[in-house]
């Protein structure tokens, strides 16, 4: 079975091909040997919140364009970067929710560096978790100096804008990393989706990508691994529908079209302190699952329960996982975002190395780049 692997270089967010299982031909090992132009990459993997990161600190390809934005556009139609992410991330290196990001020039000298984050499906415009491991490498790598007040503020150039990962330190120690997300907005409320379990209502926010939030009980699901295939089919099925609508489409920059993921949700009440308790997955590009409370998610929950007036400035949105990892996000202040009201949302975590590699493609291998099997 083959696709395109390769969207056209407009590509927006939400353009992502259909599965594909897996992405180019599987030859017999009879096939022989065949060109590969990636050579022997070094890799640094983190987790937050039980999601992965890896960090491609020195791309071996060709990543062109003035800003991050532009790399992205050109990372999406070049055959050479696309295989270096498929490398990666795919089987038998990887897997289908192995995520991570190759580190290139800042757009200015305003920021410490930019990234391109990746997946199984593209290349993502924005990611939290991925900025909150970015933070917490920088500072543990030497790449940032850590500030001797215990906070370091790591400015990252991303697709969707300039983020901040601000690291706390204590005893040389990285002991917590705050994601300061772009502003973030409401774009619709209520819209009825048709699915298999019939009309369900979804909000939409932005939060550096386009987000739909669907309650889980209006699906029958509750957000708990039991279900977790449920809530991948459901999750999938509500992007897709939505996808190419009106409340996909993002204001002034097409490239950050498309919705990204479905966010599926429990209502938990309060915590002990009185913040909004939730429990929430992202199910991202096509059927991707988001292991931490989801960065760019959060975001966008934030800026929808501000929306709706069930987060204020001085109350907290204690933020849960499908795998009881936490995030802990508040509005950091009101903003004015493409002429409508918005935040500056902040989520609190942290992320733990947890490991170094060396991946090699050897010239004779059949299966290069990898394949996945959803």
């Amino acid at each position: 079975m083959t696709t395109n692997p390769h969207p056209p270089p407009n590509a927006r967010a939400g353009d992502i091909a259909a599965p594909v299982v897996p992405t180019r031909d599987i030859p017999t090992a009879a096939a022989g040997a065949h060109d590969i132009v990636t050579p022997d990459v070094r890799t640094i993997d983190y987790h937050t919140a039980g999601e992965p990161f890896r960090i491609v600190v020195d791309p071996p390809v060709a990543i062109l364009g003035e800003t991050v934005a532009e790399r992205r556009v050109f990372a999406i139609s070049d055959p050479s970067v696309d295989d270096l992410r498929r490398m990666l991330c795919f089987e038998p290196r990887g897997h289908a929710d192995m995520y991570g990001g190759l580190i290139t020039p800042p757009d200015d000298d305003g920021a410490a560096f930019g990234v391109l984050f990746w997946h199984k499906d593209g290349f993502s415009t924005a990611c939290g978790h991925g900025t909150i491991a970015l933070g917490a490498w920088a500072i543990e790598s030497g790449r940032v100096t850590a500030d001797p007040s215990g906070i370091t503020e790591v400015e990252i150039d991303v697709p969707s804008g300039r983020v901040t990962a601000r690291v706390h330190t204590s005893d040389g120690r990285v002991t917590g990393v705050d994601f300061v997300s772009v502003a973030s907005y409401a774009i619709a409320q209520a819209v009825s989706v048709p699915t298999a379990r019939g009309q369900v209502l979804a909000d939409i926010a932005y939060g550096g990508a386009i987000y739909a939030h669907v309650n889980a009980s209006a699906v029958g699901l509750t957000v708990e691994p039991r279900h977790i295939d449920q809530l991948i089919a459901i999750g999938r099925e509500i992007r897709w529908a939505l996808n190419d609508s009106e409340h996909a489409r993002h204001p002034s920059d097409d490239r950050l079209s498309g919705v990204y993921g479905t966010i599926l949700y429990d209502e938990l009440g309060e915590d002990a302190d009185g913040n909004l308790y939730q429990r929430n997955v992202a199910i991202f590009a096509d059927g991707e699952v988001d292991r931490s409370p989801c960065g760019s998610g959060t975001a966008s929950r934030v800026a929808m329960l501000s929306a709706t007036g069930h987060l204020s400035a001085d109350c907290h949105l204690v933020h849960d996982s499908i795998v009881g990892s936490r995030f802990d996000a508040r509005i950091l202040r009101h903003v004015t975002a493409e002429n409508r009201p918005a935040v500056i949302p902040i989520i609190s975590g942290t992320a733990y190395k947890t490991g170094e590699h060396l991946f090699t493609a050897d010239p004779a291998d059949p299966l290069f780049p990898g394949f996945v099997l959803r």
